[in-house]
């Protein structure tokens, strides 16, 4: 079978390998989408601490199966449409004892720590399956990256009475725009490119900020009248948006970061004191908020076309890499097709 591996930093090739055989408890997957993942460009650009080479990328999942190990529920079958949770868990450490499963200290992400779905079948227990029937190929693979922004809402208690602000409107921003949407929260999408403004303005944010051009404190305060953001997810990554969200959030708001900075911030913590802001971690994605994202899209109130930059074949992966590493701005998301 195909499957398309990083060698080593920036060199990508599409190999040959031997069809896997399903385990106890495993089921086989014939893959027909996989989404590239930020953390598959930072494997390639040799920036990702947590990958050994080489390596199969690939954890954003559209498959059906091929067939069924022994001791699988008689409910998984040939030819079901499935998305996969592409994470583990040990069920021994103490987060995974809480039934926090996302958070497992000892998780390994297909594609990160071990290899991933860039192939034409895979192996997977059948326990991180998701049954999606409904579901196209494409909203399938775009499930689990709009999972991690659902968590963040999730993580960041939001309701209807709720102004979100969102800090970066990559894919991760948008699953947290789009999450918020559907608490009938209020959001103000932030980001410096208008082009991912417009896509968060369809994905149904109330208000855009285009930081590269106005003063992000001045325009908040002119929309909300002088009030603040109750939520602020942090979707960058960045130390100057990890202060931003500290000091833009109302009294008594909760600052939700996902981003990983890739340097050390330090903070003024009277704020953090002063307004008694709940700063929250959030890791990954449970499986109601995949749940969440099927029944989303099942509704069909989600702009498939604002998100898709290119859908690729295994041989031009490659290419693609190459052209995401030297104008990351232009691409939203690319989509590997079997």
């Amino acid at each position: 079978m195909k499957a398309v591996q990083i060698i080593e930093p920036g060199i990508v090739k599409v190999i040959n390998m031997q069809k896997p055989v399903p385990c106890r408890g495993e089921v086989l997957l014939k893959i027909k989408y996989v989404g590239f993942c930020g953390s598959d460009l930072s494997t390639y650009l040799g920036k990702n601490p947590m990958v050994s080479y080489p390596r199969i990328p690939g954890h954003e999942i559209a498959a059906v199966i091929d067939c069924v190990g022994p001791d699988v529920p008689d409910n998984f079958c040939k030819g079901q449409k499935l998305t996969v949770i592409p994470y583990t868990h040990c069920g021994n450490c103490a987060t995974c004892k809480r039934g926090r499963f996302n958070a497992c200290e000892n998780n390994q992400t297909l594609g990160v720590q071990r290899d991933g779905a860039m192939a034409e079948f895979i192996t997977v227990p059948w326990e991180k399956l998701l049954s999606a029937p409904t579901l196209t190929d494409v909203e399938r693979a775009l499930t689990e990256p709009l999972t991690v922004g659902f968590h963040a809402i999730d993580r960041g208690r939001v309701s209807s009475l709720d102004i979100v602000m969102v800090l970066g409107c990559g894919m991760i921003g948008a699953g947290a725009i789009a999450g918020a949407v559907r608490r009938n929260a209020k959001v103000i999408a932030v980001d410096i490119d208008d082009v991912k403004l417009s896509k968060a303005m369809a994905i149904g944010a109330t208000y855009s900020i285009n930081t590269a051009k106005t003063n992000l404190h001045d325009k908040i305060q002119d929309i909300l009248s002088g009030r603040a953001p109750d939520v602020v997810v942090e979707a960058v990554g960045n130390p100057v948006t990890y202060k931003v969200a500290i000091e833009e959030v109302a009294f008594a708001g909760r600052v939700v970061c996902i981003g990983y900075a890739k340097n050390d911030i330090s903070f003024t913590t009277k704020l953090w004191v002063q307004k008694e802001l709940d700063i929250l971690g959030s890791r990954n994605a449970t499986p109601e908020n995949f749940r969440e994202v099927i029944t989303m899209f099942s509704s069909a109130n989600f702009p498939l076309e604002e998100v898709i930059t290119r859908i690729v074949k295994p041989e031009e992966a490659a290419v693609a890499f190459q052209e995401w590493k030297h104008d990351p701005g232009k691409v939203f998301k690319l989509i590997l097709s079997f």
